[in-house]
């Protein structure tokens, strides 16, 4: 059944990277129990706006769960107070009538705030650019079962392949660690033949990327597996682990 909820939004401003930055607290009545938090803050914004004041700055696209760009840090949690999903698939649903929700950008050393609750990602971008790709030379496009790739191997470089780069996992962290997202990586482009060529390169480009940027190591938490809204198994990370000694006993 919808009800309508009143809350109480205590949310992160910062106008610039090296600005100050503190929370601001807001009142918002009538959100819908169907609405999505976007779709709360959407409302809030149009409020905002309204009254003559700066509207929130917030990231977010797809809407869809796919792009990994409403990145926030909402009651302690990334993504919000919901298992396996992005901001934007979280409903007003799971807060309460009177509740205060504390909403925050990603809190990390590599990711520094652009404004608001939005951060600069592009650390990722050049974890992936260190050795996330293949560079070897297939020749033309081949057809879906040319190359043949065995069942158990192809679903573990899917299962990787599903992360979409959001930074829960380092928001989740208490080192800042990248450790889930470089091993995503890794294990979906090391799990196909196209992939295997370069496998030791990558893994130890990747990390050393991962540790010029300042990401921390990991900590053997769970954390960012508990909190990836894709559900991406810490065991590619014993992967990542095993790709990088053996690269380096190679050399």
């Amino acid at each position: 059944m919808n009800h309508s909820l009143n809350l109480t939004l205590k949310i992160w401003r910062q106008a610039a990277p090296k600005a100050k930055g503190k929370f601001e607290s807001y009142q918002i009545s009538g959100i819908s129990t169907d609405c999505s938090f976007l779709e709360m803050l959407d409302i809030l914004n149009e409020q905002l706006i309204n009254e003559g004041k700066e509207p929130v700055a917030f990231d977010h696209d797809c809407r869809e769960g796919i792009c990994g760009m409403c990145s926030l840090y909402i009651n302690g949690r990334p993504h919000g107070t919901d298992d396996d999903i992005t901001t934007c698939q979280l409903h007003m649903r799971k807060f309460k009538d009177g509740q205060t929700i504390t909403i925050e950008p990603w809190r990390a050393g590599p990711f520094p705030v652009i404004k608001d609750l939005i951060v600069d990602r592009k650390a990722f971008d050049k974890i992936i650019q260190s050795g996330g790709f293949i560079s070897a030379n297939t020749g033309g496009t081949q057809d879906a079962n040319a190359i043949l790739i065995a069942h158990d191997d192809c679903e573990e470089a899917m299962d990787a392949a599903a992360c979409i780069g959001c930074g829960a996992c380092v928001a989740a962290c208490k080192n800042s660690s990248a450790m889930l997202f470089v091993s995503a990586k890794v294990s979906h482009l090391a799990k196909l033949p196209q992939g295997k060529v370069e496998t030791a390169k990558r893994a130890k480009a990747m990390i050393a990327t991962m540790d010029e940027l300042g990401f921390g190591g990991c900590t053997n938490t769970g954390a960012c597996e508990a909190e990836c809204p894709k559900s991406i198994s810490i065991s590619h990370i014993a992967r990542l682990n095993r790709e990088y000694l053996c690269a380096n006993l190679k050399d």
